[in-house]
């Protein structure tokens, strides 16, 4: 017959998984909250941010970037509403001459604005290719475009990794974030620091359709 220590162990296992849950999805919520709040667009920093805060240090507590990234998508809904949507309403619609504007890189949108987790502070981030790095540079500096350098980190696949140059500048009161890749990447987009899968990306015929899909659904909401 089993003693009451061995009834015990099963329940003392399932409460500390309870707990490590619960855990979970405070830091999730904290860190959906610094992103929504205090324009933190990295995923990691945000969960360690919130989770010094609630004084959590165990790794098995701290959530997956997917979860994070629900919690996020939660509150916007909840808190930002319209405001939200009409921020990244504005950006997606940007994006389109942007997209047109950087034709000859074979551009693609990416990130919050294309995944829809974008709010007043995110910009406008495109992923365009040449073998020529300094390619976009000489864009830039002939169209007269004042834009800062930068370098990020991507990884290709599980193995590969890449420095690629970034360079970032503001029109029209919003942000761009362009990242230029070689060619060959254009075949197999890089992977995402949320899901750790081939990122998500969009040509300028797929965002159009992305637009156009949301003004039939707001159609429809409305006359409901």
């Amino acid at each position: 017959m089993p003693t009451a220590r061995q009834h015990a162990k099963p329940h003392a296992h399932t409460h500390a998984e309870t707990r490590t849950r619960e855990r979970r999805r405070q830091v999730a919520h904290a860190a959906a909250r610094l992103m929504a709040e205090g324009g933190i667009r990295d995923f990691h920093q945000a969960k360690l941010k919130a989770a010094q805060r609630l004084g959590i240090h165990d790794d098995a507590s701290l959530p997956r970037n997917r979860e994070i990234e629900d919690a996020l998508r939660e509150y916007q809904r909840l808190f930002l509403g319209q405001d939200q949507a009409d921020a990244l309403r504005r950006r997606r619609e940007a994006a389109l001459p942007a997209l047109a504007f950087f034709r000859a890189f074979e551009p693609r949108l990416v990130g919050p604005v294309l995944d829809g987790t974008a709010d007043a502070n995110a910009a406008i981030a495109l992923h365009l290719h040449s073998d020529d790095p300094d390619a976009v540079a000489r864009w830039l500096e002939d169209h007269g475009i004042p834009a800062e350098s930068r370098t990020r980190h991507l990884r290709l696949d599980r193995e590969r990794g890449l420095d690629a140059p970034v360079w970032v500048f503001s029109a029209e009161g919003l942000g761009f974030d362009l990242t230029v890749l070689p060619e060959s990447v254009l075949r197999q987009a890089p992977l995402s620091a949320v899901d750790e899968k081939p990122m998500r990306r969009a040509s300028a015929a797929q965002l159009r359709a992305l637009l156009a899909d949301e003004e039939i659904a707001g159609y429809e909401a409305d006359r409901r």
